[in-house]
């Protein structure tokens, strides 16, 4: 069943609610006196609402009505923001230097809105101590509070322990941050041509492009949430 209106000869009942170009009320008229109007103004005649009695029919030019409709659709979709479901793994036994590497990029997660998952891999003996896989766990939840929360607590799943991390800011609103710092930068980078942007802080300039190319792709996809991986 197509989902566009009836227009112009498609329609077919013997009188319509006729609303003119402009939105003001006509009110109930012969399908044909409509269709008259329709040529006097070089408009459609166009069925807006089927299921009213008499059908309600809009004097409008209809091509002009699916362009402008179809770039607000599209509009809307580039705004559109998915949650992605990044993945990150350890070892029970990581060493402090590559913890905070992986804790790094857990942050840099939950900073662009996407939610994370934390699988610590047991092998061999390993397996015989879960409580190693759960401390784990539990430290770096607490070391990114501020940022995200547990939305899934630790659970054993075969060899390996899964926790979910929730980021407390929404995507769209990491998305904007993003958008904004860089625009920002920008700005100051214009005021200031003897620096450029790199030169007044390189680390928080490469990272506000990484987060906002990072935002921009999520939401250029309309699918399902994607799910990212990091290995240990």
């Amino acid at each position: 069943m197509s989902a566009e209106p009836r227009i112009n000869d498609r329609i077919r009942v013997p009188e319509v609610r006729l609303v003119g170009p402009s939105g003001e009320q006509v009110g109930i008229v012969p399908l044909a006196k409509a269709l008259e109007l329709a040529q006097e103004y070089d408009l459609d005649l166009v069925e807006v609402a089927a299921t009213a009695r008499p059908p309600v029919c809009k004097l409008m030019d209809y091509g002009k009505f699916k362009y402008e409709s179809a770039m607000k659709a599209r509009e809307a979709r580039k705004n559109q923001a998915h949650t992605v479901i990044k993945e990150m793994k350890l070892r029970p036994k990581i060493d402090p230097h590559d913890y905070d590497t992986k804790k790094g990029h857990v942050v840099r997660f939950l900073k662009q809105g996407d939610k994370v998952k934390i699988t610590i891999m047991f092998r061999g003996r390993e397996q015989s101590r879960p409580e190693l896989g759960y401390r784990l766990l539990q430290r770096l939840a607490e070391d990114v509070a501020d940022l995200g929360f547990v939305e899934s607590n630790p659970k054993q799943d075969g060899r390996n322990m899964i926790m979910v991390l929730g980021p407390h800011k929404k995507k769209t609103e990491a998305m904007a941050e993003a958008r904004q710092a860089q625009e920002a930068r920008k700005a100051e980078a214009k005021a200031n041509p003897g620096r450029s942007m790199n030169a007044a802080d390189p680390d928080a300039a490469n990272a506000d492009a990484a987060n906002v190319d990072a935002a921009n792709a999520d939401a250029a996809n309309v699918d399902a949430p994607a799910e990212a991986s990091a290995e240990a």
